[in-house]
């Protein structure tokens, strides 16, 4: 018995990437996505909670570790101004957790609707700027967490011996994780920097000429971000976004030198500059005689056709 294989169709990524899904598929399509996304979240959540005590005790360190905070039996105390704070806190730090647990999953569901809609060099620039981008939050997150200790140093200093301080939970964390996102969000410049290349906009010799001004803002921004006056946060983050800047041109250049940047005729010209002119100052010769041409016969006379009944025969 013969079996006859079955042909498969296109697929939903191709039927979406060529445009012959309909609108309703579509939407149908996003339902399914959102769906599957919020039920991992769901499940990352209740993981969340179940690790929301110990993610509360790490970012507790920072301040239990300062000898300020030491009290007469040897821990840090907090407290919390509502019934229920420590509870919502709890549920807060479970939802972080559980957005960071599901991430591969959320993630890919959204680059799954959108990736249809990219071309191959698009989709390929994505995943590498996407594997880099979650090194470079981690590092900034990272730096964070010593910053937060050492301007938590600074800051009880200042109050004195004769002043006692006792920090509210709440506002202790959502101080700790705010310093967290601006560090991890600053350190996705250079990103951006690589993008400017990437696409066009800006040469690896014009970003490096813009270093005095990148250099002055990440300093700038370092003063405004960092919690405390000190020099040490601020250099510190500062130092950090200028190593990512240069590192960021020169991966610039490495792709102007494989794209053949800045080797066309005219690179080296500005916009505005005039074109140098020539002037040759050697005589034109004169061009060599230019025979007349013979007149054109006149044409042979055309035979007339002859009948229709003499040029067929009876077989043909």
């Amino acid at each position: 018995m013969a079996f006859a294989l079955r042909k498969r169709g296109p697929s939903k990524f191709e039927r979406a990437a060529d445009g012959s899904m309909t609108l309703i598929e579509h939407v149908r399509e996003l339902r399914n996505r959102l769906f599957k996304a919020s039920l991992a979240i769901l499940v990352g959540f209740g993981f969340g909670i179940w690790l929301a005590g110990p993610v509360l005790n790490v970012l507790k360190k920072p301040y239990c570790d300062l000898p300020q905070a030491q009290t007469t039996n040897g821990a840090c105390d907090f407290v919390q101004l509502g019934p229920a704070d420590l509870f919502l806190l709890n549920l807060k730090i479970g939802l972080w957790v559980g957005l960071i647990i599901a991430a591969p999953v959320w993630l890919y569901q959204l680059w799954a609707f959108i990736a249809p809609g990219l071309h191959r060099h698009e989709r390929r620039y994505a995943y590498v700027f996407t594997g880099l981008a979650a090194p470079l939050f981690a590092a900034g997150a990272v730096l964070a967490y010593f910053v937060t200790a050492k301007g938590l140093e600074f800051l009880l200093d200042i109050s004195g011996s004769d002043i006692n301080t006792t920090l509210d939970i709440t506002r202790y964390v959502s101080f700790v994780t705010n310093l967290i996102l601006l560090f991890g969000v600053a350190f996705e410049f250079p990103l951006i920097v690589l993008m400017l290349n990437f696409v066009g906009i800006a040469s690896a010799k014009r970003l490096l000429s813009w270093w005095r001004v990148a250099v002055f803002v990440f300093f700038a921004f370092s003063a405004v971000v960092t919690p405390t006056p000190d020099p040490f946060g601020m250099t510190a983050l500062a130092i950090c976004l200028c190593a990512l800047y240069f590192a960021a041109v020169g991966v610039a250049f490495l792709n102007d030198r494989r794209k053949g940047r800045g080797k066309e005729i005219y690179a080296g010209i500005a916009d505005d500059e005039v074109s140098p002119l020539e002037f040759d100052a050697e005589p034109v010769e004169a061009g060599q005689r230019v025979e007349a041409s013979a007149p054109i016969a006149a044409p042979e006379p055309i035979a007339k056709p002859a009948p229709i009944d003499r040029r067929y025969d009876e077989m043909t």
